[in-house]
């Protein structure tokens, strides 16, 4: 089955107001510039975006935050942006942050099938709140729900027509577990190659996963902060 789709507007031609994204990355690696782009540039309100971060303010989820297009961010980390910063604190942003690993596994409970997961993560916290406690072996562990997303948007390295992905490096992070959970799921690579040409054994993410695929461009691949060392 062909899934290749012109470009990012077309892939993304029935996202609509008020739907839960999920966006592959992490910190400004491996995040789908090209989707994000064409998010802002249809201007879908009211989002709900479940992202490791929330970019800077000049990139990333920051340019939909910008617009005010984003109504809740569920995330792990959200320095580096001023702007949801201010967002936050007027009470204009709803935001939940989780634990980094709690975040990875309601992905993959997503992923898997599989409608919650039990982690000790969190427990006796503010994160504990409201949600149901169960004792296992004498250890006391929270419930957390799978995650449901009516779109995950990723980034491959390398992609075919079939929807079979690679990622690069760093870029193997949060984007293959976004995946296999989103009941749609849209990825941008920065090379199409027909279906045959991967190595099968080098493929991270199977084709079944992928709804819709298109080789992006103009990637900046940004780096949050660079360090050198002293001469």
């Amino acid at each position: 089955m062909n899934k290749v789709v012109a470009n990012a507007h077309a892939a993304i031609s029935d996202v609509q107001d008020g739907m839960t994204l999920m966006l592959g990355g992490f910190g400004l690696c491996g995040i789908p510039e090209n989707l994000i782009a064409a998010l802002v540039q249809k201007n879908v309100k009211n989002l709900t975006c479940i992202s490791n971060n929330a970019g800077v303010d000049d990139f990333g989820i920051g340019l939909m935050l910008q617009q005010r297009q984003v109504k809740k961010m569920i995330s792990s980390y959200v320095g580096e942006n001023a702007e949801f910063e201010r967002q936050l604190l007027s009470g204009e942003l709803e935001v939940e942050l989780i634990p980094q690993g709690t975040l990875a596994t309601r992905c993959m409970a997503a992923g898997y099938g599989m409608p919650a997961v039990f982690t000790p993560a969190g427990v006796g916290t503010e994160v504990a709140e409201g949600k149901e406690t169960r004792v296992f072996n004498g250890k006391t562990y929270l419930m957390e729900m799978a995650f449901e997303a009516d779109f995950a948007l990723v980034k491959a390295w390398k992609g075919d027509t079939q929807g079979n992905l690679i990622f690069r490096a760093t870029a193997r992070n949060f984007n293959p577990l976004m995946a296999m959970a989103g009941k749609t799921t849209i990825a941008e690579v920065e090379e199409l190659v027909p279906a045959g040409e991967l190595d099968p054994d080098a493929i991270h993410t199977p084709g079944i996963y992928v709804h819709r695929i298109f080789q992006g461009k103009d990637y900046e691949k940004r780096i949050e902060q660079r360090t050198v060392k002293p001469r």
